[in-house]
C-alpha cells in the first residue's frame, strides 16, 4: 500500500468476499458502515442479482463493489473528487469489474445526462451537502418500476421530503447513520 492512501474499506460477500480496498483520505468521505452494508444487502439479497445499479455518490464505492460482488449485471458509479476517483479505477481495474463504468462528475451533472433505468439505486451523499430532496427528484425519471432505492442520512427518513412514490420497505440505524431501502411503486 503506497503512503497516499491509508483508509481500506473490506467486501462482505459475494465473489470478492473479505476482499479489501483502498479509499482517499477524502473530507466527507464516509464509508457506509460494514453492519448497515450487511443489513441493506440482506435486504436486496434475492433482488441485486442481474440489476443495472447507479451509485450515485459513489465514494469509497463500498456499496457499488458490494453489489457487484453480489452479481449485480452493471454499475454505473458516480464520483466527482479526482482523488477518489483514480483510487475507484484502480480499484475496477484491480477486481477485473469490467461491468462497472466510473464517471468522474458530479451527480447532477450525471443526471442531466442520463438516458437509461436503473433497477437498484444508492443515494447516500456527503451529509454537509444535503442533496438528498434535489437528487432523488432529478433520480426518479431513471428508475425501473419496482426499483429498489437505498438512502442513508445523518438524520431520520421522513424528513428528507423523498418522492410520494417511493414507499419505505426497510429501515435500520446505526449511531448516527439512518438508512432505508425503498421501492418505487409507479
Amino acid at each position: 500500500m503506497n503512503n497516499r492512501v491509508k483508509n481500506q474499506l473490506r467486501i462482505i460477500g459475494g465473489e470478492w468476499k473479505r476482499r479489501v480496498l483502498p479509499f482517499a483520505d477524502v473530507d466527507g468521505l464516509r464509508p457506509t458502515p460494514d453492519r448497515v452494508r450487511e443489513t441493506l444487502f440482506n435486504w436486496l439479497m434475492w433482488d441485486i442479482q442481474n440489476t443495472k445499479v447507479l451509485d450515485l455518490c459513489a465514494g469509497s464505492g463500498a456499496l457499488a463493489f458490494e453489489a457487484l460482488s453480489r452479481g449485480a449485471q452493471h454499475v454505473t458509479m458516480v464520483e466527482p473528487n479526482p482523488k477518489q476517483a483514480k483510487i475507484l479505477k484502480e480499484n475496477i481495474q484491480l477486481l477485473k469489474a469490467e461491468n462497472c463504468l466510473l464517471l468522474q462528475q458530479t451527480a447532477q451533472q450525471t443526471l442531466s445526462n442520463l438516458n437509461e433505468q436503473f433497477d437498484v439505486v444508492f443515494l447516500d451523499p456527503p451529509y454537509s451537502l444535503n442533496l438528498w430532496e434535489e437528487l432523488a427528484m432529478q433520480v426518479d425519471p431513471f428508475l425501473a418500476n419496482n426499483a429498489f432505492i437505498y438512502v442513508e442520512a445523518d438524520r431520520a427518513l421522513h424528513q428528507l421530503n423523498l418522492p410520494t412514490t417511493w414507499q419505505l420497505q426497510k429501515q435500520t440505524r446505526a449511531g448516527v447513520v439512518q438508512a432505508g431501502l425503498f421501492k418505487k411503486t409507479s
